[in-house]
């Protein structure tokens, strides 16, 4: 699995990162739960979520590139102008999300943040991230852009609680991603409208 990571934050900054060659990252009967177990093992001994994405990071490469099973759990093909989702995992207490995601071709997001940390790894298609910060300004919850990337197949970007992104699926296929978020704090968690200059809880 080729590709670049990135990371964006709150500033909407973004810039690729090392990663670790592929020959590097193979291990024979690496399972799912490995990578669940791996993930709640880095979060647990990290000093805060921002400081362990690069750990994350590598663990998302790892089980996309070693576990076959992650590239065949394809969620239901989405509508035209749609997105669909499929769970991976789910359990009560469990801290995290964990899902793949179809964009119909050309479908956008509304433009959010997470309010939790997320990394997300391009499976197949292509996808354009807009970035934006908030424009400081305490009587508004005005926006503006600041940057864009286009991720390719091998790429994965993740995403600080406060990063705001909106996704816009270019290919001429579904562009299907495998996606791991952290608990969402749904108060800090919203959708934004650039031109109102308003933000509401998404």
């Amino acid at each position: 699995m080729e590709g670049l990571d990135w990371m964006v934050t709150a500033t909407g900054q973004h810039a690729p990162s090392p990663i670790p060659k592929a020959w590097h990252l193979l291990e024979e009967y690496y399972r799912f739960y490995r990578f669940l177990t791996g993930i709640e093992d880095v979060l647990r001994q990290a000093p805060d979520e921002k400081s362990c994405l690069p750990q994350l990071h590598t663990l998302v490469r790892k089980v996309v590139l070693n576990c076959y099973w992650v590239h065949v759990q394809k969620p239901e093909p989405p509508r035209d102008g749609e997105i669909s989702v499929l769970n991976l995992y789910d359990e009560v207490g469990f801290p995290f999300t964990v899902q793949t995601v179809a964009f119909s071709p050309h479908s956008v997001s509304p433009i959010h943040n997470h309010g939790t940390w997320g990394a997300v790894a391009v499976l197949k298609g292509r996808e354009k991230n807009k970035f934006w910060r908030r424009v400081p300004d305490a009587h508004s919850d005005r926006i503006e852009c600041v940057g864009e990337l286009i991720l390719e197949p091998g790429d994965i970007l993740s995403l600080t609680p406060d990063a705001i992104h909106s996704v816009e699926a270019i290919a001429e296929e579904p562009t299907i991603t495998f996606n791991i978020y952290g608990e969402t704090y749904h108060k800090e968690r919203f959708e934004f409208d650039a031109i109102a200059g308003t933000a509401k809880n998404y």
